[in-house]
């Protein structure tokens, strides 16, 4: 893995093993169906067919048994540490036991009780292996968006962190680019923008990051967080599309400002109506419904939202020159960030913080 395929900043954990932002520049597993289908049965007892998932790190399969049974196998990225993954399940497992209710998915232990297991893959090296329950249900992406799905969303949300309260893991500090609150680690990926009108305006929301956000961020409430609660990871019921029964890919976790979640989920709400901040207006206010965010808090969560955009973009267009065989994939919330960063750009941080958070405080629906 050569050096120059990093970001800046990149760091290495205590097994000499690099940490995410490494994950990023080495490519997924490829192990062919046959293979995956013999492992399961190996190491599961069981039998079915397997079809490819989507994924970004990782090698992601459904495997779909006789009696319509299914499962998520998933091959973890071979520079992912197993100690990432033990928190991935522990916090699965935590929330299976605090708050049963949440649509989140189980993990299947092994033929010998194993929580997960390790397969050798083509080039030599060794890559942990897991399975999960299936989740049924349609991805929010591919539902028209309304009012009553976003409140749902933003409930759901707020009852997932309160699920993950007080969840604790030695994994949880892990070193994660996709974390708002670390966006200065990516400045210098602004240089490798090429069209300078985007070069500039990624520049003057990261400098409103650095300003405005950074300084702030060690007297915010922390906690583990999801952090990845997008329109491809919440699914709904075929018959009420405002209805949440699944939310999946736990695999962008990590113990970081929980107004980082909040900013995060709600930068996905602001495409697909006139007013940008309509959508992102009412998921904030549904889920300060269930869990209010401090003062200090609501100061800033606007700012994160545009940081959120940000580093989508930032990553994504890195990503997309270092695996473009992959590229539609990663590219699939570009557009959008690009275009968010633009709506918000001739706005002061008060003015977008008021425009995300007046309806809220006044009451009225946006």
């Amino acid at each position: 893995m050569a050096g120059q395929d990093l970001p800046s900043g990149t760091r290495w954990v205590s097994d000499g093993r690099p940490t995410e932002a490494a994950a990023l520049s080495t490519p997924a597993p490829e192990l062919p169906p046959a293979e995956v289908r013999a492992l399961v049965g190996r190491l599961y007892g069981i039998d079915g067919s397997v079809k490819s998932l989507a994924g970004e790190r990782d090698q992601n399969c459904a495997v779909e048994c006789a009696d319509g049974t299914r499962y998520v196998f998933k091959i973890s990225n071979p520079s992912e540490s197993v100690s990432l993954v033990d928190f991935q399940i522990a916090a699965l497992e935590h929330i299976a036991r605090t708050s049963p209710s949440q649509p989140v998915p189980r993990v299947v232990r092994t033929l010998d009780g194993r929580a997960h297991d390790t397969t050798t893959l083509a080039d030599g090296t060794r890559s942990t292996v897991r399975l999960l329950t299936y989740l049924e249900g349609i991805q929010i992406r591919e539902t028209p968006r309304t009012a009553a799905q976003r409140v749902a969303m933003g409930k759901g949300l707020a009852e997932l962190d309160l699920a993950l309260r007080g969840f604790t893991h030695p994994a949880a500090t892990h070193d994660l680019l996709w974390n708002v609150s670390a966006a200065h680690r990516l400045t210098a990926q602004l240089d490798s923008l090429v069209e300078k009108p985007r070069r500039a305006l990624a520049q003057s929301f990261m400098t409103r990051f650095t300003d405005h956000v950074l300084p702030r961020l060690a007297s915010l409430r922390a906690q583990v967080i999801h952090n990845d609660y997008h329109l491809y990871n919440v699914l709904v019921a075929p018959d009420d599309q405002a209805r949440i029964i699944g939310i999946i890919d736990f695999g962008d976790m990590l113990h970081a400002p929980l107004v980082g979640e909040v900013a995060t989920a709600a930068a996905f709400h602001m495409t697909g109506n006139a007013d940008p901040f309509e959508g992102p207006a009412q998921f904030v206010r549904a889920y300060q419904a269930v869990l209010p965010l401090t003062e200090l808090e609501q100061d800033i969560v606007a700012d994160l939202m545009a940081t959120r955009h940000l580093i989508t973009a930032l990553i994504s267009e890195w990503r997309a020159l270092r695996y473009p065989e992959n590229r539609a994939y990663i590219l699939r919330h570009n557009p959008a960030a690009w275009e968010a960063l633009s709506q918000m750009a001739d706005l002061s941080r008060h003015d977008a913080r008021d425009r995300l958070l007046t309806p809220t405080r006044n009451g009225t629906s946006s």
